[in-house]
């Protein structure tokens, strides 16, 4: 975990199958590692940003994540997919 904490600190977008290939392992155990993270509180879902949304009911913040139409920029995140962020 500690090397896909490091990933997610760079700064650099990759995909769920990028992620994997770097670590040397599948995109299942990926996402495990992920949602424990989040569980511990180490990272957090970027999708919604949760300052424009105001904690509306239409986001979720675990894996399989979606936004409300409030929480999108303007034109989506079009083939972006899930993003989280290294909480300090």
């Amino acid at each position: 975990m500690e090397e896909l904490l490091k990933l997610l600190k760079d700064g650099h977008a990759r995909t769920l199958e990028m992620l994997a290939d770097q670590l040397g392992t599948d995109t299942k155990d990926v996402l495990r590692q992920i949602e424990y993270l989040e569980h511990a509180g180490l990272l957090r879902s970027v999708l919604c940003d949760q300052v424009s949304c105001n904690g509306c009911t239409g986001c979720s913040t675990t894996s399989g994540t979606k936004a409300c139409k409030s929480c999108l920029p303007e034109g989506g995140f079009k083939n972006m997919g899930q993003m989280w962020e290294v909480v300090s």
